[in-house]
């Protein structure tokens, strides 16, 4: 099973690094925001360095059962899939950077039916799926918390540019999904 995480974990760095260098806004597009990425990726790689030392050092299982590192596999490798089907969804409107484009539209269809931020939710999965890969209480929380906070907090600078963008069109919308978890939040 170790062999796995550490391809997984591997695979999701690298498809990363592609999307930051891959997908980033053109010049002619509106960018709404220049502060979060840097962000995401300074509080995303000190809580997953953090949470793999930490469960290495301190011992403070979630369970005994060795089912929690397949659960764990199963979310990181879930959260990886769905991420890169999201992206690919959203072709040209995906970008690494908050901007929009001259012919943006709202994607209502998909997963964004449900919810509004696929994409960081299924990247949460998959910090989720980390923590308990680890298998650690203290690991899980700076798996996930530290994260979920920066991407709280891109997802407030973008839903701004969006109403911006839309108005009234986006506040509906908004009214009718949830931010990342179907039904619930």
């Amino acid at each position: 099973m170790g062999t796995i995480f550490y391809i997984s974990m591997a695979v999701w760095f690298l498809t990363e690094i592609i999307y930051r260098q891959k997908l980033k806004s053109e010049d002619k597009d509106q960018k709404k925001d220049r502060s979060t990425l840097g962000i995401l990726w300074m509080v995303i790689m000190i809580s997953v360095a953090a949470a793999v030392t930490i469960s290495y050092t301190i011992k403070l299982p979630v369970t005994d059962n060795p089912m929690i590192l397949i659960i764990g596999e199963s979310l990181i490798l879930l959260g990886i899939i769905f991420r890169l089907i999201i992206i690919w969804s959203l072709g040209k409107y995906f970008t690494v950077d908050v901007s929009i484009k001259t012919d943006h539209k709202i994607k209502k269809e998909g997963f964004y039916k449900y919810i509004r931020h696929p994409s960081y939710a299924f990247s949460l999965l998959t910090f989720l799926g980390l923590g308990l890969f680890l298998n650690n209480w203290i690991s899980l929380i700076i798996a996930f918390i530290p994260p979920f906070l920066a991407f709280s907090y891109r997802i407030r600078i973008e839903e701004q540019a969006l109403v911006e963008q839309f108005g009234d069109e986006y506040i509906q919308y908004r009214k009718t999904t949830k931010k990342l978890v179907p039904f619930i939040y």
